[in-house]
Parts: C-alpha cells; sequence; structure tokens
C-alpha cells in the first residue's frame, strides 16, 4: 500500500481495536453493562473494517490485465465502501437494539464488578488516542496545508485515511458516551443511563457510516481532478507553443495514486505527422512532470474550427471534481 493509504495508521488502528475488544468483551462479561457490549461489537467490527482495508490495499497492487486494462486500483474504493456497510449494520444497528432491549427490559450492573466498565473504558480512551494520533501524523504527510480536516475528509482520494480517522473520532466519542453512560448508573443506581449510552453509541456509529458511504460512493462512481490539478495540467499543456489552444480536456481517477487524462488539443493543421507526434511527447512529459499521478495520459491532435467546436467555458472542457 502507498504511503497515502496510511499502512501505519490502519495497522495501529486495527491492534488497538483487537486489544480493546476483548477487555470489552471481558467486562461486559463480568458486570453486565450494556454499553460494554455494544462498545465490544463496535471494536470487533472496527478491527475487521482495518482487516479489509488492508485486503483492499493488497488487491489493489495487482498489475493490470485484459479484463481489467487499467488496473485494479479502484479495489480501495470497493473495501472502504464495504467497511461504511459494517460499521452501519454491525456496529449502529446492533447497538441500536441493545439500547431498546435494555430500555424495556433494564439491566442493573454487577455489585462486585461495576468498577471494572469504568477502568476498561479509561484504558480503551487512552489507546484509542494513541491511534487517532498515530492517523493524524499519516494523514497531515498527505493533507494540504491550511486545509481543513472537513475538507480532507471529503476530497481525499486515497479512502484509507479518512475511514480510520472517521473510526478513531467516533471510536473516542463513543468510549464518551459509554463512560457516560457506565459512571451515571454507577452513581445513581438507575440502568437506564447504561442503556441511553448505548443509544448514542449506535446513533453516533450510523451517523459515521452514512459520511463514509456518501463520500465513498462518489470516489467509486469516478471522480476527477481537483481544481488545483486541473490548473497544475492545463498550464503545463500550454507552456509550451506547441498547440493553438486546448479543445476539451477531462480526468478520472483510476485508484488513488492513479489519474487519466484524455484532452483534444488544436494543433496548426499543416504540421507534418511527425512533428505532431514529437509535440505530443513533450506535452506529455511536462504534465507527468507537474502531475506525477498523471500516470494514464491520451492526447488527441485535431484542427481547431470555431463552427464545429464552439468556444467552451472552462467548466465544460475540464471536468471538475466532485469535491
Amino acid at each position: 500500500m502507498s504511503a497515502s493509504g496510511g499502512g501505519k495508521a490502519i495497522l495501529a488502528a486495527f491492534l488497538a481495536n483487537l486489544g480493546i475488544a476483548l477487555a470489552k468483551f471481558l467486562a461486559w462479561a463480568l458486570s453486565g453493562s450494556a454499553s460494554m457490549l455494544a462498545e465490544a461489537i463496535h471494536s470487533v467490527a472496527d478491527s475487521g473494517n482495518q482487516l479489509l482495508l488492508m485486503l483492499g490495499g493488497r488487491k489493489a497492487k495487482r498489475e493490470a490485465d485484459r479484463a481489467h486494462p487499467f488496473g485494479y486500483g479502484r479495489e480501495r474504493y470497493v473495501y472502504a465502501f464495504v467497511v461504511s456497510i459494517i460499521l452501519f449494520s454491525v456496529g449502529g444497528l446492533f447497538a441500536i437494539y441493545e439500547a431498546i432491549d435494555k430500555l424495556t427490559h433494564p439491566h442493573e450492573l454487577d455489585k462486585t464488578w461495576w468498577w471494572l466498565p469504568i477502568v476498561v473504558l479509561v484504558v480503551a480512551i487512552g489507546l484509542e488516542s494513541f491511534s487517532l494520533r498515530t492517523a493524524v501524523r499519516e494523514s497531515n504527510l498527505v493533507r494540504d496545508t491550511g486545509q481543513s480536516w472537513v475538507s480532507f475528509v471529503r476530497r481525499a482520494k486515497a479512502p484509507e485515511l479518512p475511514v480510520v480517522l472517521l473510526e478513531d473520532v467516533g471510536a473516542l466519542t463513543g468510549l464518551t458516551f459509554a463512560l457516560l453512560g457506565v459512571g451515571l448508573t454507577v452513581i445513581t443506581g438507575n440502568p437506564l443511563f447504561d442503556a441511553l449510552g448505548t443509544l448514542m453509541i449506535g446513533i453516533l456509529l450510523v451517523l459515521i457510516a452514512i459520511v463514509l458511504g456518501v463520500e465513498t460512493k462518489s470516489l467509486l462512481v469516478g471522480e476527477g481532478a481537483t481544481q488545483a490539478d486541473n490548473d497544475r495540467i492545463v498550464d503545463a499543456i500550454n507552456a509550451g507553443d506547441e498547440i493553438e489552444k486546448i479543445i476539451h480536456m477531462k480526468t478520472l481517477y483510476l485508484g488513488p495514486d492513479e489519474l487519466m487524462v484524455a484532452a483534444k488539443i488544436a494543433l496548426n493543421a499543416n504540421k507534418p505527422l511527425r512533428e505532431a507526434a514529437v509535440d505530443i511527447d513533450a506535452i506529455e512529459a511536462r504534465i507527468r512532470e507537474a502531475l506525477p499521478i498523471a500516470r494514464v495520459i491520451y492526447i488527441e491532435p485535431d484542427v481547431y474550427r470555431p463552427s464545429l467546436d464552439p468556444e467552451p467555458s472552462t467548466d465544460v472542457f475540464v471536468l471538475k471534481s466532485s469535491d
């Protein structure tokens, strides 16, 4: 997996979630806390999610073949989308179901092990904070200077880091809800607070899953280059004196680290074919220098005819990303 895939962040999140899940299951078994069971299932789902992200990264490395001539880069988008579905179905819905069950059939905490969920939750918050710190550090390596975190999650072309970031933020928020519910139950003796904490965890997971699903769906459908990258490509094409103008251009991400550029350019009508080929090679070299991820480039030479090719606006001949 490339650096933009956040391999370290995924591994850190997997190890943290696996250890946390075991501790939460033990705390639930001894104390009977509904919040602890919801959090344990949440951690199991997160651990599975990280395994899926790593699997998607491995599959995306496969070489292009006849069936998939542009390679398997989008495998990472597919597995990230599956992650959002798992987080929604396994984590969120189960937590909501457990909360409703405990609201209708309250269950008091075990009088001997009441303290164990609190200890586990405090330790889990520390471990999740470490996982989030790793994800933030990895994200900062690819996040643009001055870019907000909301913008980064929405516009990142590598899906793994936004998934891990949202999972870690969701996990910390869920642990806070669980700690609040268990703590109030211990203080007041009322098990409804534990059930309400579980319900808040379920709603939180559903909201995160919806955000992940929407953003990953956009990548699956196919996004073009960002406005900044579009400008770099256009500037690279126009940097030489080979062409008269760009008739139109489209871009498409074939994977998080591979961009396809297709452009129709107007050349002098009297230019020989050999000279046109040399000009196209020079243009492609400038594009790759300006934007190294532009690995698949198709340049179509043509003659600009205003009657057939009316002057388009920039918004028409440059296909923008959906951000």
